[in-house]
């Protein structure tokens, strides 16, 4: 199952890669900015047609069910026990901006919990792809395949937060800035923060939902490739991240790291947040 999959993921990242240095240059992006969660391209449509043609061709619809950023509608969660959650472009923005940092993310779900994923990043040419108590891998455009491990940081007062250039509420900043980070390395998408934890450029990234929230797609295929390769990715208090509950807004706060500190810098977080929200 894990090669069907990479192979549809190298594909949707040549779509992704033919609008983004093709498509894009010719004025054909079709940008529509009135989406709800943020803009959708001509490329979204294009990769997550594919994906979902080709998943559907090859696994079918009744054991099946899809979540797709791209054709979710209803609050009801699918009724299978196997769920296939799909982001046909993350970090749409970025994409646009053509700072090179957007990703592909595909992950099979089984009871809410991530058993299968892969996570691309089509600027590098690499897909990180993983199975569940089977390890992390990175595969390269030349079609080697490499294992993954994250190295934890040891000293605690050395630890590097990845985070957005944009898109933190004064909340969400106030936190990061009372925690202690001794550097900040600035990428887009969710896909491509996680790859730079698994590439030992950062140790920590957060997630906390103000008005909006992450949906499922954002966090289900990072989640497995961070936790395959000896990381961790959870809610502030512990508790596993579920998907396919109706509700596809990841609410509260979320914490993924390469393992160092996890725990403490966890309930480190939940402390200032009741000091934030007292003033």
């Amino acid at each position: 199952m894990i090669g069907t999959v990479r192979s549809v993921a190298w594909g949707a990242m040549n779509i992704l890669r033919s609008y983004y240095r093709g498509k894009v240059n010719e004025g054909n992006l079709e940008v529509n900015e009135n989406k709800k969660d943020g803009p959708v391209t001509a490329a979204d449509l294009a990769a997550n047609q594919y994906i979902l043609e080709k998943l559907q061709a090859a696994f079918g619809t009744e054991i099946y069910g899809y979540l797709s950023e791209e054709t979710h509608q209803g609050t009801e969660p699918f009724p299978q026990d196997w769920v296939w959650i799909i982001d046909p472009l993350d970090g749409t923005r970025d994409f646009i901006d053509k700072t090179g940092e957007y990703a592909l993310h595909i992950a099979l779900a089984y009871k809410q919990r991530p058993v299968l994923s892969v996570v691309g990043i089509p600027e590098a040419e690499k897909l990180y792809f993983a199975v569940k108590d089977q390890g992390t891998f990175v595969e390269t455009i030349d079609g080697k395949v490499e294992a993954v491990k994250v190295s934890p940081q040891t000293d605690g007062e050395n630890l590097t937060l990845v985070v957005s250039r944009t898109h933190r509420d004064q909340r969400f900043q106030d936190l990061i800035d009372r925690l202690s980070f001794s550097a900040r390395h600035y990428v887009g998408s969710v896909g491509c923060k996680i790859v730079a934890v698994l590439e030992q450029q950062a140790d920590i990234y957060i997630s906390l939902s103000g008005k909006s929230a992450a949906k499922d797609w954002d966090f289900a295929a990072p989640e497995l490739i961070l936790t395959e390769a000896g990381g961790e990715f959870t809610y502030f208090n512990g508790d596993p991240m579920l998907y396919n509950r109706g509700d596809v807004n990841q609410w509260g706060g979320v914490f993924a790291s390469n393992g160092s500190f996890h725990g403490p810098l966890c309930q480190k977080s939940i402390e200032i947040l009741a000091e934030i929200d007292q003033t």
